[in-house]
């Protein structure tokens, strides 16, 4: 079964590696047949958090908050992918999706970290997990991990582990497990 799985990434420093990660997702889940999307900070120009997408009158919010609120809506899961920053997400993730609320509702998301040393971002994703359980997006009990983030990619993106796309593939497939929707949950 095909899902709409939204990524999203959230660091904007310039010599970013986690960006590698990201894409790498994204392409494991266009390889399953997902119509996949990846929300970048830095390409969409997102304004630090003023207002939530649905306080703006129809039509209204900015337009990257309307391009990216079209692809929340539509999304049936969402993969987060975040560093570690001082053992928690960067400011960039968490400004991105505190722009949303309701439309996260009801949907599963999981979370891929990573960092420059060892432990893989695990920290920032322990301290994701209620946030996202908060806005109506748990997290899938599975985390996907990428240690040595700067080591883990070669320069076209590709694992330098084989290891990494088999445990992206059973990441994956609890993703999908949990974002099969055939419950109405108004019901």
């Amino acid at each position: 079964m095909s899902l709409s799985i939204l990524v999203f990434y959230g660091s904007v420093r310039s010599a970013r590696q986690g960006i590698k990660a990201a894409r790498f997702i994204t392409e494991q889940c266009r390889r399953r047949d997902h119509d996949t999307h990846l929300v970048d900070p830095v390409e969409s120009r997102l304004p630090l958090l003023d207002k939530m997408f649905k306080e703006y009158a129809t039509g209204q919010a900015p337009e990257p908050l309307r391009t990216i609120g079209t692809l929340v809506r539509a999304a049936d899961a969402y993969i987060v992918v975040t560093g570690e920053y001082n053992h928690a997400p960067p400011p960039a993730l968490t400004n991105l999706l505190d722009h949303f609320l309701d439309e996260y509702f009801w949907k599963p998301s999981g979370i891929m970290s990573y960092s420059a040393g060892g432990v893989g971002g695990v920290r920032a994703a322990v301290a994701l997990r209620p946030m996202l359980a908060e806005m109506g997006m748990s997290s899938i009990p599975s985390t996907l991990p990428v240690s040595r983030i700067h080591q883990a990619f070669d320069d076209q993106g590709r694992p330098t582990d084989s290891a990494l796309e088999d445990r992206a593939a059973k990441f994956l497939a609890e993703l999908e497990w949990y974002g099969i929707d055939d419950v109405d949950p108004s019901d």
